[in-house]
């Protein structure tokens, strides 16, 4: 037994050596073309399932189409046929290191909500080590209406139904409050909306349109530049005392996106004239350079002597240029949009400078004539926007920005990993032969970073920008999980721990991480839109468009600080 068994061992192992096929040429023919056979086969099925994938897809925006017509027609469905994409199993293969991955996210995400229900539930954001919740927004429910996307993308249904519920049955505007315009707009009113275009129950999109007719009278001014906080209650709006009674660039100019999107659902062109008629008065005032203070009178609607940048208080303004000229299909009517964006462009690469040694490419701050070698993680939204807005270029200008983007994503990540922590402080400086410096040390769970990976990675097909997410998604999970939720660091360097889950970090960092290990098919760039807190809209065609034409936070994009 044991010779013959030793005989049959070596007997199959001589079919390996390279020596037997040598020998007999023939067979070496026959190897050969089992080789090609297997490898055409395997490119075909590929591209088979490339195929299917696109066919998929155009059916899906049919049925899309056909649903939005049977709305329009008053005919309501229970569940908007986007869901069918969303919560059924992939039909194509993913890698399973990303699959593995995004699960670790979804499973993170259910930790945070959890602990939102658990000690929070209806109030705005939780206070992980205290158990408590707080009001950071007036009492609107901001991390629950911040989620409801992110656990409708996950395929959280339970979850998502709460969550529904309470906004059918508990969410009142009516609050004697001054509410921030800017952050209501992004998170509840962008929130609701996103929502209404994933699940298609009517019940967030009557919600939306109650909390916007609240914040329009905050556009009664002069010029039309808004004040930045109003009264939900009684309406009476005005800028915080801070600003010296100017409205604030980001604030003012980040509403286009949600408004546009409700005047296309409801029909009512209201919303969308307001915000339409900003943009007509900053183009009256716009520079050559395309670069804005980030303060504007809105009796006079001119800008007033102030800091240039891309970080807090100026950034989203920019991003939303770009994101208003997708979300209008990128036509004549919105072409002003693209045009202003491109003369941005050429500003911000004024403002880009290079470290030594390591040629860390970063973007500088200018105050009057002179620039500040100091840059916000807050701006890291930028590798993003710029790779989304590459391919509007021609070939050589597109090249040269999308080679921007990934040297400013760069220097991102590194603001990760160059602290002990392997997380980013709020802003960083730059000097020269030492690279750069946390300036601001805290973390708060802010998202732009890995919002610019998985831009870089949809656009690229680069893995390096998966690794680097994982990376900072470990970094989340070793220094910021708690039993109790997620909280943000005091000090990158040493890992004191705060006291806040900031509703963004629900709303954005984790939607953004799980999308960044997702099929790009999944909430896709040619049929959706993010605003600036992650929350997808729906991109209305034209055709669809029932609308007439198409389309306080000195913290920052989002507001927030450390407890």
């Amino acid at each position: 037994m044991a010779r013959r068994s030793s005989s049959s061992s070596s007997g199959a192992w001589r079919y390996l050596n390279p020596a037997y096929y040598l020998k007999r040429p023939k067979r070496l023919a026959l190897l050969f073309f089992v080789f090609v056979a297997a490898t055409f086969a395997f490119w075909d099925r590929q591209s088979l399932v490339r195929e299917y994938e696109s066919e998929i897809s155009k059916l899906e925006d049919d049925i899309n189409r056909l649903h939005d017509q049977l709305r329009k027609a008053g005919v309501h469905l229970d569940e908007n046929p986007i869901s069918n994409k969303i919560f059924r199993k992939d039909l194509v293969e993913i890698d399973p290191v990303n699959n593995e991955r995004r699960e670790k996210v979804k499973e993170a995400m259910l930790h945070a909500w959890n602990s939102y229900v658990k000690y929070a539930w209806g109030m705005d954001e939780l206070q992980p080590q205290s158990k408590n919740g707080i009001n950071s927004f007036g009492g609107l429910g901001a991390t629950l209406i911040d989620s409801l996307d992110t656990l409708y993308i996950m395929g959280l249904k339970d979850e998502f139904q709460k969550a529904r519920d309470w906004v059918a049955e508990s969410l009142d505007f009516d609050k004697d409050y001054d509410a921030s315009v800017f952050e209501t707009t992004i998170r509840v009113v962008g929130g609701l909306l996103s929502a209404y275009d994933l699940s298609g129950d009517k019940v967030f999109l009557e919600k939306a349109q109650d909390i916007t007719d609240r914040l329009l009278p905050a556009w009664d001014t002069t010029s039309g530049i808004p004040y930045n906080r109003i009264n939900l209650a009684h309406g009476r709006a005005h800028n915080p005392g801070w600003t010296n009674g100017d409205s604030i660039l980001a604030d003012s100019g980040t509403e286009q996106l949600e408004f546009i999107a409700l005047s296309q659902r409801t029909g009512n062109p209201k919303y969308q004239q307001k915000v339409e008629n900003v943009i007509t008065q900053l183009q009256k005032i716009y520079p050559s350079d395309g670069l804005l203070p980030i303060y504007i009178n809105p009796h006079s609607g001119t800008a007033s002597y102030s800091t240039i940048t891309f970080g807090a208080m100026g950034d989203s303004f920019y991003e939303y240029l770009l994101k208003v000229w997708i979300q209008g299909n990128k036509t004549e009517h919105v072409k002003r949009y693209r045009q202003m964006w491109e003369t941005s462009m050429e500003g911000l690469i004024s403002l880009t400078k290079k470290t030594t040694p390591s040629n860390y490419h970063y973007i500088c701050e200018k105050n009057g004539g002179s620039l500040s070698d100091k840059m916000d993680e807050l701006a890291c939204f930028a590798p993003g926007m710029l790779a989304l807005g590459a391919s509007g270029y021609g070939p050589e200008k597109s090249e040269q920005i999308m080679n921007l983007a990934k040297e400013l994503a760069r220097t991102c990540y590194n603001f990760y990993q160059t602290t002990p922590t392997k997380l980013a402080g709020e802003n960083y400086f730059f000097h020269a032969g030492q690279d750069m410096s946390v300036g601001t040390s805290w973390n708060i769970l802010r998202p732009e970073t890995v919002e610019s990976l998985m831009y870089l990675w949809r656009l690229t097909g680069n893995k390096t920008y998966q690794d680097w997410g994982w990376d900072i998604f470990q970094a989340f999970e070793k220094n910021s999980r708690i039993e109790s939720g997620y909280v943000g660091l005091r000090d990158v360097n040493t890992g004191e721990k705060d006291n806040m889950m900031q509703s963004f970090f629900l709303a954005e960092t984790l939607k953004y991480l799980y999308l960044l290990f997702s099929p790009p098919s999944v909430i896709s760039f040619d049929e959706w839109v993010f605003n600036t807190e992650a929350h997808p809209l729906r991109i209305v065609p034209v055709h669809d468009n029932k609308g007439n034409g198409t389309p306080v936070r000195p913290f920052g994009r989002k507001q927030g600080k450390p407890e």
